[in-house]
């Protein structure tokens, strides 16, 4: 069953989806402001803010990524792991009806 076969998946990922581009935005504004704090006063606790809520932001970012990437479906041109193939063929493939 994909995540378009059942509502409630499909809600959570346009959500995880939303979620995604709210982190990202805010990795990239973190980033900035990490990145000018740092050239106007390096070190100062303003720039440690920065840097920490940069971190936040990526770990989110990256969790909610992870959780939608779980959320896809399979892809189709790969066998499942129950319908790979195992090996040689049984004792039934070789015998005539």
């Amino acid at each position: 069953m994909t995540h378009t076969d059942d509502p409630v998946a499909a809600r959570a990922a346009r959500q995880l989806r939303r979620m995604r581009n709210f982190y990202a935005a805010g990795v990239a504004l973190w980033a900035a402001s990490s990145a000018w704090t740092t050239w106007d006063a390096p070190g100062s606790r303003p720039m440690w803010t920065s840097v920490l809520l940069l971190a936040v932001f990526a770990a989110l970012l990256a969790m909610a990524w992870r959780w939608l990437r779980q959320l896809e479906p399979a892809d189709a041109t790969r066998p499942s792991h129950r319908a790979a193939f195992s090996g040689s063929p049984g004792r039934h493939a070789l015998s005539k009806p």
